[in-house]
């Protein structure tokens, strides 16, 4: 089966900077998409960023200039540098993959990680 384990999550100011990465484990064919969600108490889960597998990006109009996606295709991994971070940004941040169990088998399937709190303070 498929794991996925972030890190990096933690305390910051407003203004700082925190890097989150997350590696995907398992038997799997291939990792199509691969991105960052958040949801902060009361909201629902929101898409921050996400990468294909070719390298193409995706985000949020509210972290456009301040967040940055990237990832390892032979490492599994998948990263979000956040800078300039603000009070806005707190939430749990969550991991997402689209995952090929097998060559040729349809269709994909999502698999998350448990979740790491960012939290920003004034």
């Amino acid at each position: 089966q498929v794991q996925l384990v972030e890190s990096g999550g933690g305390l910051v100011q407003a203004g700082g900077s925190l890097r989150l990465s997350c590696a995907a484990s398992g038997t799997f064919f291939s990792i199509n998409a691969m991105g960052w969600y958040r949801q902060a108490p009361g909201k629902q889960r929101e898409l921050v960023a996400d990468i294909s597998s070719g390298g193409s990006t995706k985000y949020a109009d509210s972290v456009k200039g301040r967040f940055t996606i990237s990832r390892d295709n032979a490492k599994n991994t998948v990263s979000l540098q956040m800078n300039s971070l603000s009070t806005g940004d707190t939430a749990v941040y969550y991991c997402n993959a689209r995952i090929r169990a097998r060559q040729f088998a349809v269709p994909e399937y999502d698999y998350w990680g448990q979740g790491t709190q960012v939290t920003v303070s004034s």
